[in-house]
């Protein structure tokens, strides 16, 4: 009795899964759904001298750079491992081996 429960049991398992997809009927060829997809581009928008806390100096920002003295420009003075730099009218304090933004400052 025990192998026959067992047995049927397997065998209603394994007819689950033809059952469930016998169930599936397509749509009907006037009645089919439209999918419309919209594709949205993304937009980057490079400010030219928009300088950013966090971003890192490029090797030709590095060079046309111009170290400075900070007390000239009323700055505060730069920690150690940083340097107050001069870019067009922007004061920037980067690291000197990073090259990293750490401050912005623009001169009107």
């Amino acid at each position: 009795m025990r192998k026959i429960f067992t047995v049927l049991l397997a065998a209603s398992v394994l007819a689950m899964p033809l059952a469930a997809t016998a169930q599936v009927k397509p749509a009907p060829a006037g009645k089919q759904a439209a999918m419309q997809k919209e594709v949205v581009k993304k937009k980057v928008v490079v400010r030219k001298g928009g300088w950013v806390k966090g971003r890192r100096l490029s090797a030709s920002d590095r060079h046309r750079a111009a170290d400075i003295d900070y007390r000239a420009y009323q700055l505060s003075a730069p920690p150690r491992g940083y340097h107050w730099v001069r870019i067009n009218n922007n004061f920037l304090l980067v690291g000197i081996t990073s090259g990293l933004i750490s401050k912005v400052h623009e001169a009107r």
